[in-house]
């Protein structure tokens, strides 16, 4: 039925779960993924849609490394948006409303061709660990399966459990039952365990909606696309997603139901996400607001499923229901399901090392809603990480982080495991302190390179990616060589309300300017024989207008990265005893003592550890 052992087992087949299996057993492992239900594999438990404000830099770093989170929603969308175009590239964020029921299949046909990979549907209720290494899985029925590493990514299905109005059952999510066992397991072994709680929207019958009284959301005019690779191509057609709000009428009806509210009559006592509040939670938080937002997202091509964005509750259904119908467009609104909260454990990512393995326990990696996070991104991002590890770590080679500067998964991880999180972190390009580096145009750039080197990332990605910084590079240079006469740049300045120029003056220069884009560059004689020759796609193109237009802060964000780096080099030893270190101060040597970081810079970063402590600590290293 297995094999004698297996170098990494999966448990969870989730976002998290499919990346992680996907990226050990490209990576050459023999890898097992084992889950609940092989039906429901990278199932959309939330909305239907992947990337956003910064979400999508992270698909598209998932992609460059070689993970397939990019290459299944471009297959699977049914829209593409580029957020936040008004700003500078650096804020641009890639979005794509997803076929929910093409995204699981396309995935799951993904993993069936992977080599390496075997699949087995149960539930795992425990460890197999000797002394302080993991040596494999226990389920269900009771079948030990032997496995050097095993990466958990449960999602919400730990003791899950469910909440609408009084009513509440077990239930990992909407028709499946809660996993039992692992946490039981984990907490005797050493691990500190708490809870958190994310809800959802009800799901209607868009037959029964009126869209005439509602706004269009259509996509892009001109669509891109996430993957790199040639083998994805931007749609052809869309589905238009709509608008509507809610009403001080609707937040009145809402208002009834709060005293059946497990939000609010006590029985939920675990953090939701901040960022993606309930109706209820916005309602009583933001009194001031005679309106919210909803968007109504379909769930597919041809189903007449919709999302309502904006809508997550765990009021009595009959409550949604009699709100739902005083929305503009929803009077005779039929329902599919209503929405629901959901309350799981998790595992403060503090015990976690920047590879996402586990400090008390060797060979146990944790990644996904386990860590603390919210949203497919998140928890694919993650996934990846911990499967390149697990990989990496069997076949006796150097471990794989990613730093601050070097991507928003690296952000990611070192916020979660230097600061921890007490309720569900999502990620945002704020968090980022080098985010006109981190853009969704460049992951390519700053990662392929790496993943090859580690033997993930296929010498075709590695190919296109060269091909597209030789191309966006060398147009560069030439920018930078050519000239523009004052009779053919003042005609492009004029009409762009720009300073004329008396003299000629290179390319570069013009184009450096603000409001001048690469459609009124590609006038200037010459350049657009040098885009037809050297055959420039809107990728390089767009590259190479950032490049220009943005160097001065790119060059000055690298500076600061490098002085980050340097930090970074300062290690300090797994065994570092900071109880001696008696003029730091109490705060931070319990911190430290805690998150045990592994360099100087991640110390600065811990929560609770001032310029004093760092200082103190370089001194008693020697530096």
């Amino acid at each position: 039925m297995f094999q004698d052992q297996y170098d990494v087992i999966v448990v969870g087949a989730g976002h998290a779960g499919s990346e992680a299996a996907a990226a050990a057993a490209n990576m050459g492992c023999s890898t097992l993924l084992v889950t609940m239900n092989l039906q429901n594999i990278a199932q959309m438990s939330c909305n239907p849609a992947m990337g956003g404000i910064a979400k999508g830099q992270i698909v598209r770093e998932i992609d460059a490394l070689g993970g397939y989170s990019g290459l299944v929603s471009d297959t699977s969308a049914i829209q593409f948006k580029m957020l936040n175009k008004s700003k500078g590239p650096a804020m641009w964020s890639p979005r794509v409303q997803s076929d929910r029921m093409m995204f699981a299949e396309h995935w799951r046909l993904r993993l069936e061709a992977t080599p390496n990979l075997d699949f087995y549907q149960e539930m795992v209720a425990g460890l197999l660990v000797e002394g302080n290494k993991v040596v494999g899985v226990k389920t269900s029925m009771g079948i030990e399966i032997k496995g050097k590493a095993v990466i958990l990514t449960n999602g919400t299905f730990l003791n899950g459990l469910i909440h609408i109005g009084d009513k509440q059952f077990g239930g990992g999510r909407a028709g499946e039952r809660a996993s039992t066992g692992i946490t039981e397991d984990l907490v005797q072994l050493g691990f500190e365990a708490g809870r958190m709680k994310t809800g959802t929207p009800p799901r209607v019958d868009g037959r029964s909606l009126n869209y005439s009284k509602m706004i269009e959301q259509p996509g892009d005019d001109v669509p891109a696309k996430f993957s790199y690779l040639y083998e994805t191509k931007p749609l052809t057609k869309q589905r238009s997603c709509y608008m509507s709000y809610t009403s001080p009428e609707v937040h009145e009806l809402l208002k009834e139901g709060f005293d059946r509210s497990p939000m609010f009559n006590g029985r939920i006592k675990s953090i939701g996400p901040r960022y993606c509040p309930s109706i209820e939670d916005k309602i009583n938080r933001f009194a001031d607001k005679d309106r919210h937002q909803l968007f109504i997202e379909p769930e597919g091509w041809n189903t007449v499923e919709m999302y309502i964005n904006g809508f997550s509750t765990s009021l009595p259904e009959d409550v949604q229901f009699r709100a739902l119908r005083s929305v503009a467009g929803f009077e005779n609104v039929k329902f599919f399901r209503p929405g629901y909260a959901i309350e799981y454990d998790y595992f403060p990512p503090t015990q976690l090392r920047h590879t996402l393995e586990t400090k008390l326990v060797d060979g146990l990696y944790f990644a996904g809603q386990i860590n603390g996070t919210t949203g497919y991104e998140e928890a694919g991002s993650q996934g990846l990480m911990a499967g390149i590890n697990a990989a990496l770590k069997v076949q006796g080679k150097d471990e794989f982080v990613l730093q601050r500067s070097e991507a928003y998964i690296g952000v990611l991880i070192d916020d979660l495991i230097t600061k921890g999180t007490e309720e569900p972190y999502r990620m945002f390009t704020s968090r980022a302190e080098y985010r006109t580096l981190l853009r969704q145009d460049n992951a390519d750039f700053r990662l392929t390179e790496k993943s090859y080197q580690i033997g993930l990332a296929s010498e075709k990605r590695l190919r296109k990616m060269e091909e597209k910084k030789t191309k966006s590079y060398a147009f560069v240079e030439f920018l930078k060589d050519k000239s523009v006469a004052p009779e053919e740049a003042n005609l492009v300045l004029e009409a762009n309300d720009s300073a004329l120029m008396k003299q000629s003056d290179k390319i570069f220069k013009v184009f450096s300017r603000p409001n001048i884009a690469m459609k009124e560059v590609r006038t200037f004689s010459g350049v657009e024989d040098y885009i037809q020759e050297h055959e420039l796609d809107e990728e390089v193109l767009e590259q190479t207008e950032i490049q220009v237009k943005y160097s001065g802060y790119i060059e000055k964000e690298k500076n600061n990265a490098d002085k980050l780096h340097r930090l970074e080099g300062i290690k300090i030893p797994k065994d570092f005893d900071y109880s001696r270190i008696k003029s730091m101060s109490y705060e931070a040597r319990e911190k430290l003592k805690k998150v045990q970081p592994t360099s100087v810079s991640q110390a600065s970063r811990i929560s609770g550890v001032s310029p004093n402590d760092i200082s103190v600590l370089l001194v008693y290293m020697g530096r």
